[in-house]
């Protein structure tokens, strides 16, 4: 691990458990929901670090597309392998806070199902970039990393645009004065700059750990027929 690796994991546990005992103690309960609402400091940093990673799969995707960078191929796996956990995450602590609230576990909300789809997406890219092994191969999981990031939008706009269970957001909201007690609003950003970072020295450390597999490793080589051979040829082979 780098140093500047190691600065940055430093930095993330730090901001964590500074931010434990303002969530939990300083910043007030909801005056509906009451303690439940505390779930928010990890629910809404999961789900925004998972859009923040899905977000370096586009850009470490289109990168690769354009010029065929090894380095942006290991960010874009890393990032979508801790997106998809962040999103399971997200839904877990959801389906608590909804037992909670609402009194089920689950609901076929349209926050929910789209959330679902959004991380089914990224567990094809990865089964897809995880199976292949020519560079034709890696352009097509490339291309599901760019399109399913339309999936992040509709997530986020989904309780503007349906009717759903979920309250509007509050932080990312059109409005700018977003409706939140002040110390709510400090514990929760602290909890999300914490959730960033460690998400950052994730991806990080697990991309040079993919290049590094890379190196050791040997590609297999794209099949490649002279443009001459015969189907006769080819059987006689």
């Amino acid at each position: 691990m780098s140093a500047g690796q190691q600065k940055l994991l430093a930095a993330g546990l730090i901001v964590c458990v500074l931010t434990l005992p303002f969530a939990l103690f300083i910043a007030p309960a909801d005056a509906v929901q009451g303690e439940a609402q505390r779930l928010m400091y990890l629910h809404v940093p999961a789900a925004w670090s998972a859009f923040l990673c899905f977000g370096a799969v586009l850009v470490a995707s289109l990168r690769h597309l354009f010029i065929r960078s090894e380095r942006a191929w290991a960010v874009a796996r890393a990032a979508a392998e801790a997106g998809v956990l962040l999103t399971a995450l997200t839904l877990l602590t959801g389906s608590i806070w909804g037992a909670l609230t609402w009194g089920t576990w689950w609901a076929w909300d349209a926050r929910v199902i789209t959330t679902v789809a959004m991380g089914l997406v990224y567990v094809v890219y990865l089964t897809l970039s995880g199976l292949v092994r020519t560079s034709r191969g890696r352009q097509s999981a490339s291309v599901i990393g760019v399109v399913g990031f339309l999936t992040v939008p509709l997530v986020h706009f989904s309780v503007l645009w349906w009717r759903t269970l979920h309250q509007p957001p509050t932080i990312l909201a059109p409005s700018l004065s977003p409706p939140i007690d002040p110390l709510m609003g400090v514990a929760l950003a602290a909890a999300v700059l914490g959730f960033t970072l460690l998400t950052a020295w994730a991806v990080g450390y697990r991309a040079v750990t993919l290049r590094e597999a890379a190196t050791r490793g040997v590609p297999l080589p794209e099949p490649k027929l002279p443009s001459t051979t015969t189907g006769g040829e080819l059987l006689r082979r």
